[in-house]
């Protein structure tokens, strides 16, 4: 980030193409969307680019990254959604039913896509990403305790969820 912070064309190449998966990632585990997830990319690596100048050389890259892609994430979803206020809906969508397995039992992916988007996404950074406690935190502007919380909050909700389903098994 140094050498892209001073001009250098090649750093730049190497950090687009060693953190693009994760953020790509990072976008479609919400939306599930891959060419929202190429556009939100694409925004995150502008903003970056605008912004490169901000950057601690001291400070650890993937907070100030998540930190920005977190940004992206959320205006995109605001933008969304004013769009969808704009048009006027004259009927509500339909959605399928939940899929479930052969056995009537919830997947793990549809019971953590039951938890609210933001203990989704601190699940993901720190269980899939590998994110400490302090790095979620300064990625998405909240305090170690708001982090560690939502954490706990999340776990309990998939333990209840887990519970309630072994006990609804013929």
């Amino acid at each position: 980030m140094v050498r892209y912070q001073q001009a250098d064309g090649t750093a730049a190449a190497v950090l687009v193409e060693q953190l693009s998966p994760y953020f790509y990632r990072f976008f479609t585990s919400q939306f599930g969307s891959s060419t929202e997830a190429d556009d939100m990319l694409q925004e995150l690596w502008l903003r970056i680019h605008r912004v490169r100048h901000t950057y601690r050389p001291c400070a650890p890259l993937l907070p100030w990254v998540y930190a920005i892609a977190h940004r992206v994430r959320i205006d995109n979803y605001r933008k969304r959604h004013r769009k969808s206020r704009e048009i006027g809906v004259r009927a509500l969508p339909e959605y399928a039913n939940p899929t479930r397995g052969a056995s009537g039992v919830r997947g793990f992916d549809e019971l953590v896509a039951s938890l609210p988007g933001s203990q989704r996404e601190i699940l993901r950074m720190r269980n899939v990403d590998g994110l400490s406690i302090d790095e979620i935190a300064r990625a998405t502007s909240s305090t170690t305790g708001a982090v560690k919380q939502k954490t706990h909050r999340a776990y309990r909700r998939l333990r209840t969820l887990l519970e309630s389903q072994d006990h609804s098994k013929p």
